[in-house]
């Protein structure tokens, strides 16, 4: 086990989300790079777990909470001093969410953070605005979740616009793509029009006067699609610093919905908790970068997670994040 930096904390961050519970464990000091130290990761998928009114079925409680402990008992092992504990949408959403965080919060010992979707793009864009730094210019920031899209653009820490709808991977696969997981060109165009439809507010409210200097994409989808399609490295030798082309996307969508979910981990960056809902966040990809009119995103190593452990260490340590 790594010995402690004199000022560090071992610091445990608990994301609960729609597709996957992680636990991410980094020796967190003021002004030092979060380094990763260990993690887990249990895949959910909680949107399949959905009854018609938005609710989580008792098999989808039971995921989540089996999820947590065997996060928790990997936070006991590298005896972590501090834990951040975030939900998302999911929770956020469903009509018992309460209830269900209440049986999270018995079973880790302290409350958690339930993030709006404005709460978690800013949290993204401060990951994303630390990772490429000041002379990114005005950056804009797109993650996909399970359940939401975050779209984010600013010239400093804290984005000059943050916007949530809800437009997740595993939510657009469930409501508007044939239960097969298969789609045919006529499924993909319909599923398209719905999702434009979720997006309009977003794209009504997103300054059209300004253009990002520089466009990112965040989380697991967006890099296994960019993976998939073969983007290119921006700068040789450096880790994840990938070019993911709306054209790459756009050529590979059609091809990608036509192989069985089961068959989609032969290719290259379809990871199995992702094979299923690829698509739907794929079209969300598509749609939202050709709403804002841009041409190409860079894929960002930094998301959600690292963005809460900075906000941490910028607040001094206080055990609650404060928005």
């Amino acid at each position: 086990m790594v010995t402690l930096h004199s000022h560090a904390t071992r610091l445990g961050v608990l994301d609960i989300g729609s597709n996957t519970v992680h636990m991410l464990i980094v020796d967190a000091a003021p002004g030092a790079r979060p380094e990763p130290e260990a993690s887990t990761k249990s895949t959910i998928r909680l949107m399949q777990y959905l009854k018609d009114d938005g609710s989580i079925k008792k098999a989808g409680i039971e995921a989540l909470l089996s999820a947590v402990e065997k996060a928790m008992k990997l936070a006991e092992e590298y005896e972590i001093t501090q834990l951040l504990v975030l939900a998302t949408s999911a929770l956020r959403e469903a009509p018992n969410g309460g209830k269900i965080l209440r049986k999270i919060e018995e079973a880790i010992g302290q409350p958690v953070t339930v993030l709006s979707g404005v709460d978690e793009a800013r949290l993204t864009f401060l990951a994303a605005r630390r990772w490429y730094g000041w002379d990114a210019g005005r950056l804009l920031v797109i993650d996909i979740g399970g359940g939401s899209l975050e779209v984010a653009m600013g010239s400093d820490e804290d984005p000059t616009v943050a916007l949530s709808v809800p437009a997740g991977a595993g939510r657009v696969t469930r409501e508007f793509l044939p239960e097969s997981g298969v789609a045919d060109d006529d499924n993909l165009e319909a599923a398209r029009k719905n999702i434009r439809k979720i997006l309009e507010p977003m794209v009504k409210a997103f300054p059209k006067s300004k253009h990002p200097m520089h466009a990112v994409g965040t989380s697991k989808t967006i890099r296994s699609l960019a993976r998939l399609a073969g983007a290119v490295m921006r700068q040789p030798g450096r880790v994840d610093t990938s070019i993911m082309t709306i054209d790459q996307l756009e050529d590979w969508l059609p091809r990608l919905a036509a192989i069985a979910p089961d068959q989609r981990t032969a290719l290259p960056g379809v990871t199995p908790e992702r094979t299923y809902q690829i698509v739907g966040g794929g079209l969300v990809i598509d749609e939202i970068m050709k709403a804002l009119d841009v041409k190409e995103i860079e894929i960002c190593p930094w998301a959600l997670r690292e963005g809460a452990i900075l906000r941490w260490l910028d607040q001094f340590g206080r055990t609650r994040l404060g928005f």
